[in-house]
């Protein structure tokens, strides 16, 4: 009895322990990522007008010695023809949800934070969707102590092909790049600053250049996905001086990566 009374103790504390570390790891909430670009549309008036008006009048005078009769009419007609065409430029802000889902499972599977869900965004886009501490201040991240806001500073596909011993490489790859921000939601400091970049590809060999060729785009996607979620991970357990695991390719969490040196453990409040 007193080896399982023993045991339980054990358990309990370990349990107790397991919870105090829990409480004491940093709940952050991750928006998706935001993005800015500028848009070009063509436009072309054609705008005509017209007016007319016309009067009369007349008169008759008769006596028994003569009779006379006179009379005038006034016409007046305007019209007026207007055509312009060019372009004009509007910045187009919104958000990409194809991008965090894997960052989000970055920070559950490498730990050293809490990952807290944040409201989606209610509004059409615009540029209130960058005015994160109008979102806080708003309660989009109820619980959380930081919100990890990030934004696409450039996304660019590319498509290549090459002739490789009598056939044809062809590679459709993405690239891309994202700044994050680490927002304290008590004070709106920023606690973390940082850039991440993702890239993917999905290459076919064909026997000729005009032969058919479907990339697959979802691919394309899913690895630049992931590559993004490994970088901002382990830039931000390094920024924040927190204890993280280091992800493989696949975003498998594998042993626990030394915590900075030079950092404290961060508060919450």
């Amino acid at each position: 009895m007193k080896a399982i009374h023993k045991l339980l103790g054990w358990a309990l504390l370990a349990g107790l322990s397991a919870g105090a570390a829990g409480a004491a790891e940093p709940k952050i909430a991750v928006t998706d990522l935001g993005y800015q670009e500028k848009v070009k549309e063509y436009f072309h008036v054609v705008a005509a007008t017209s007016k007319s008006s016309a009067s009369g009048s007349g008169s008759v005078r008769e006596t028994e010695r003569s009779y006379s009769a006179r009379g005038n009419y006034r016409a007046n007609a305007e019209s007026s023809y207007y055509e312009a065409e060019g372009t004009y430029t509007y910045i187009e802000s919104g958000e990409l949800r194809n991008y965090t889902a894997d960052l989000k499972g970055a920070l559950l599977k490498g730990g050293g934070v809490r990952l807290v869900q944040a409201r989606p965004y209610p509004n059409r886009p615009s540029e209130q969707i960058h005015d994160i501490v109008k979102r806080i201040k708003d309660g989009a991240y109820p619980g959380a102590d930081y919100v990890l806001f990030g934004t696409v500073s450039n996304i660019e596909f590319r498509q290549q092909q090459m002739p490789l011993a009598g056939s044809v490489t062809a590679t459709l790859s993405l690239d891309l790049v994202a700044d994050f921000s680490l927002i304290n939601t008590k004070t709106y400091e920023v606690k973390a600053a940082f850039s991440a970049n993702g890239a993917g590809q999905d290459t076919k060999i064909v026997s000729s250049s005009g032969d058919r060729i479907t990339h697959s785009r979802g691919k394309v996607i899913s690895e630049t996905s992931k590559s993004l979620a490994e970088s901002a991970y382990a830039e931000l357990m390094a920024q924040f001086g927190l204890p993280g695991r280091h992800l493989d390719g696949a975003g498998n969490a594998r042993g626990l990566a030394a915590p900075r040196m030079d950092r404290q453990h961060p508060r919450t409040g």
